[in-house]
C-alpha cells in the first residue's frame, strides 16, 4: 500500500447512470421527484411522531430514528446525483468521495441495526407484553439507539481509515453513479485483498448479527402468534409486524444481492440498478410502507390534517 513512485489523483470521475443528455434530463426529474417525497415523507412521519402522545413508544421512536437515517443515508448521495444529471462533467474530489462514502456507510450501517432492535422490540411486545414497558424503558431504548450508532460510527471509520492508506494512481473514472466501496477498491493500485477481507468480516458481523436477531425475534414472534387462540388477536399481532416485515425484506434482500452474491455474478449494470434501489428508493419507500399499513400512523395522520383543516 505504498505510494512511492505514484502521484495520486485528486479527483474522480462518476460515470453516473447514463451518458446519453436526454436521458439524463429525464432521469434528474424522476429522481428528484423521488428525492423530494423521501425527504418530505421521512421528516413528515418524524414530525407526526412527535406531534401525537399516541405515537410516544419505543416502537414509534425507533421508527423516527429510521426515519432521520433514511433522510441521511439518501442525501449523502442523491443531491450530488441530480447535480451531475445536469453536468458535462461529473467530477467529485477524492476527499469528498471518502466523505460520501463514510456518510452513506454510516448511515446504511445504522439502518441495518435498527431493523433488528425494531424486530426485537416486535419481539418483547407479543411474546412478554406483561414486561414491555420494563424490558424497552426509555433508557433502554436509548442505548439500543446509541448501540447502533457506534457501530455505525466504529465500522465505517475503521474502512475509511484503510481506504485512505490505498493507492489510486491510474484511472479516476468511477463507474458508477456515487463513491460505493466496490468501485472504488476497483480503482485501486494497491493490494486490496487484506481490506476486502476486513470489509468482508465486518459486514459480516453487522449484518449478519442484525439478521439474526431479526430471524430469532420473529420465529419466537410467528410461534407465538400461531398459539393465540382469538382469530381477532392473531390478525392484529400479524398486522404489527407486517410493515416491519416488508422493510426487513426489502432492505436485506437488496443488501445481500449487491454484496454477498458471487463476484463471477457482478455486473456493472446490475449494480447500479440494485444500488439506485438501496441508496435512493428504499429510504422513499419505508415511510409509505409505515403509513399505508400501519393504523396509529393513518390515525394520527388524519387527525393532524383534521386539526390543520379545522384551524385554517
Amino acid at each position: 500500500m505504498s505510494i512511492e513512485n505514484c502521484t495520486m489523483l485528486t479527483d474522480f470521475i462518476l460515470l453516473g447512470l447514463s451518458g446519453r443528455w436526454d436521458v439524463q434530463q429525464g432521469l434528474f426529474v424522476l429522481f428528484l421527484l423521488v428525492y423530494s417525497i423521501t425527504v418530505i415523507a421521512n421528516l413528515g412521519m418524524i414530525l407526526l411522531i412527535s406531534m401525537d402522545p399516541q405515537l410516544h413508544t419505543p416502537m414509534y421512536y425507533f421508527l423516527s430514528n429510521l426515519s432521520f437515517c433514511d433522510v441521511c443515508y439518501s442525501t449523502s448521495v442523491s443531491p450530488k446525483m441530480l447535480a451531475d444529471f445536469l453536468s458535462q462533467q461529473k467530477k467529485i474530489a477524492y476527499n469528498l468521495c471518502v466523505v460520501q462514502m463514510f456518510c452513506f456507510g454510516v448511515f446504511a450501517d445504522v439502518d441495518c441495526v435498527m431493523l433488528s432492535v425494531m424486530a426485537y422490540d416486535r419481539y418483547v411486545a407479543i411474546c412478554n407484553p406483561l414486561l414491555y414497558t420494563v424490558t424497552m424503558s426509555r433508557r433502554v431504548c436509548i442505548q439500543l439507539m446509541a448501540t447502533a450508532y457506534t457501530a455505525g460510527f466504529m465500522d465505517m471509520t475503521i474502512f475509511t481509515y484503510c481506504l485512505t492508506q490505498l493507492s489510486f494512481c491510474k484511472s479516476n473514472i468511477i463507474n458508477h453513479f456515487f463513491c460505493d466501496v466496490p468501485p472504488l477498491l476497483a480503482l485501486s493500485t494497491s493490494d486490496t485483498t487484506t481490506i476486502e477481507i476486513a470489509m468482508t468480516i465486518a459486514c459480516s458481523c453487522i449484518v449478519g448479527s442484525s439478521l439474526i436477531t431479526v430471524l430469532l425475534s420473529y420465529s419466537y414472534i410467528i410461534t407465538t402468534i400461531l398459539r393465540m387462540k382469538s382469530a381477532t388477536g392473531r390478525r392484529k399481532a400479524f398486522s404489527t409486524c407486517a410493515s416491519h416485515l416488508t422493510s426487513v425484506a426489502i432492505f436485506y434482500g437488496t443488501l445481500f444481492f449487491m454484496y454477498f452474491r458471487p463476484s463471477s455474478s457482478n455486473s456493472t449494470d446490475t449494480d447500479k440498478v440494485v444500488s439506485v434501489f438501496y441508496a435512493v428508493v428504499i429510504p422513499m419507500l419505508n415511510p409509505l410502507i409505515y403509513s399505508l399499513r400501519n393504523k396509529d400512523v393513518k390515525g394520527a395522520l388524519k387527525k393532524a390534517v383534521g386539526i390543520k383543516s379545522s384551524t385554517g
